[in-house]
């Protein structure tokens, strides 16, 4: 799931992209003022937005009613180091969808953000599926035919990514981003490894990793040829 967090302090702001991608697998990127989330808004697509209220120009009040305006209807979750219930309220009016105040755990922030995302595709359960594979978000297990697969934690992260995308390209960067974005120790080549073991793992699910050359790589189910 890819989140817009709008933030105008630069160290916050790296704490919480690493550790939203690392605990809840998420693809975070950064604006740190609201015009420039508006100009990635015009031209990009987000699961969710993280949103900072005290932003330098326009501010974070402005920027909800202007995205509401224009009938944007991604959700938006709000963060502020006031306590007060009237900027709660207003900030709600204005088309915030939920709202934490600093500081909050990232695990309660991580929770948040995957209810929002259910609610806004009108999920119920939290479940992604291809085929005889399912994503299992709440226990953050992936299943066959509700058999838990053994994978480790590099392996989850990257096949839930490929999950995510499933039938669309999925870069080498975008998965080692998902891994661990601020591990150095592992490069590019060693996804080419972690697919290679994911491949073995998923083995007679229904569901395969195609390399498209140049792009990346895709998950989609096997198709039998039909004589």
């Amino acid at each position: 799931m890819r989140i817009l967090l709008i933030e105008d302090e630069s160290e916050l702001a790296n704490w919480l992209s690493r550790s939203l991608a690392r605990h809840g697998g998420f693809m975070v990127d950064w604006a740190d003022d609201a015009e420039l989330a508006e100009r990635r808004l015009a031209v990009e697509e987000f699961d969710a937005i993280v949103l900072d209220l005290g932003l330098p120009g326009m501010n974070g009040h402005e920027f909800l009613r202007r995205l509401r305006s224009r009938d944007d209807r991604c959700p938006v979750l709000v963060l502020t180091a006031r306590d007060a219930m009237a900027e709660r309220i207003g900030s709600l009016h204005e088309g915030a969808d939920d709202f934490m105040q600093k500081p909050f755990a990232i695990e309660e922030l991580e929770a948040r953000l995957n209810a929002l995302i259910r609610r806004s595709r009108g999920r119920e359960h939290p479940r992604w599926t291809l085929g005889d594979l399912a994503l299992d978000i709440g226990s953050q297990r992936f299943l066959f035919r509700d058999a838990p697969l053994a994978l480790s934690p590099r392996e989850y992260a990257a096949l839930k990514v490929l999950m995510q995308k499933a039938g669309e390209p999925v870069t080498k960067q975008q998965i080692l981003d998902r891994i661990i974005p601020d591990d150095t120790s592992i490069n590019l080549e060693a996804i080419e490894v972690l697919v290679h073991r994911l491949r073995k793992k998923l083995g007679d699910t229904g569901v395969q990793i195609v390399t498209l050359r140049g792009m990346g790589y895709c998950l989609e189910p096997v198709h039998h040829d039909r004589g």
